[in-house]
C-alpha cells in the first residue's frame, strides 16, 4: 500500500467536503503540495472565495507546501487590499477614474510579499494569514487566530494578533526534523515509517 492517490479529488470515500487542494484550484498563482488536505463545512469550492483581494494584475502568490490540513474558513489576505497609509488620504481615487484616473502616478500600493505556508502546517478554523507571512514547516495555527507576522518552523501560535504559545518539540528535534524533511521521501518510505510518523521518537525515523 502507498496511500491514497494525490491526485484524485476526494480522497474520502462518498464524503465531499474534504479534498486534495491542488486538484481543487485554479488559480495559478495558487500554488500547492501533494497530499495538503482543505476541509469545507459547505463546499471545498470556497477555498479560492477566501484567499482575498487577490488581483491578477498584482501577480503576487499562495504558496503551500506538502501535508498541510486547512480548516474551513481559513482565510488569505493578499495584498490587493493594501492601500496608502502614508499619503495624507488612504482613498484609492485611481480605480474609480472620471478625472481621478492619474492620482497614483509615479506612486505604487505597499507590497508585502507573497503568502509562504510550509509542509506539514495545520490550519485551525478561521484563522486569518495576513499577506507577506510565512509559515514555517510542522507550525500549527490556532481556531480563529490572525497570523501577521512569520511563525517558526514547529511552533504553535494563537490569537489577535496570533503570538507563539511554545514550540511543539526540543531545538534539537526540530532541528533533526528541518533536516530530515520527510514529506519529501518517496511515498513507499513514507508509508514505512508512517507508525513512526505518528509516534514521538524521531530516532526511529533516522535508523
Amino acid at each position: 500500500m502507498t496511500g491514497p492517490n494525490k491526485d484524485i479529488k476526494f480522497p474520502l470515500a462518498h464524503y465531499d467536503r474534504l479534498c486534495f487542494l491542488k486538484n481543487v484550484v485554479k488559480n495559478s498563482n495558487i500554488i500547492v503540495g501533494d497530499y495538503t488536505y482543505y476541509d469545507d463545512f459547505d463546499n471545498v469550492e470556497n477555498f479560492e472565495k477566501n484567499v482575498k483581494y487577490h488581483f491578477d494584475f498584482i501577480d503576487d502568490k499562495l504558496i503551500i507546501g506538502k501535508f498541510c490540513m486547512i480548516a474551513s474558513d481559513v482565510k488569505f489576505i493578499m495584498n490587493g487590499t493594501n492601500h496608502l497609509t502614508n499619503a495624507l488620504s488612504t482613498y484609492p481615487f485611481a480605480i474609480f477614474g472620471n478625472g481621478w484616473e492619474n492620482a497614483m502616478d509615479n506612486k505604487s500600493y505597499p507590497q508585502k510579499g507573497d503568502i509562504t505556508i510550509g509542509n506539514d502546517v495545520w490550519i485551525g478554523y478561521n484563522a486569518t494569514v495576513m499577506a507577506g507571512v510565512t509559515i514555517g514547516d510542522g507550525a500549527i495555527i490556532a481556531t480563529n487566530s490572525t497570523v501577521i507576522k512569520d511563525v517558526e518552523p514547529y511552533s504553535i501560535v494563537g490569537g489577535n494578533p496570533a503570538e507563539e504559545i511554545k514550540k511543539r518539540f526540543s531545538q534539537e528535534t526540530i532541528s533533526k526534523l528541518l533536516e530530515l524533511k520527510w514529506w519529501n521521501w518517496d511515498i513507499e518510505r513514507i508509508t514505512e515509517n508512517i507508525q513512526n510518523l505518528t509516534d514521538c521518537e524521531i530516532d526511529k525515523l533516522t535508523e
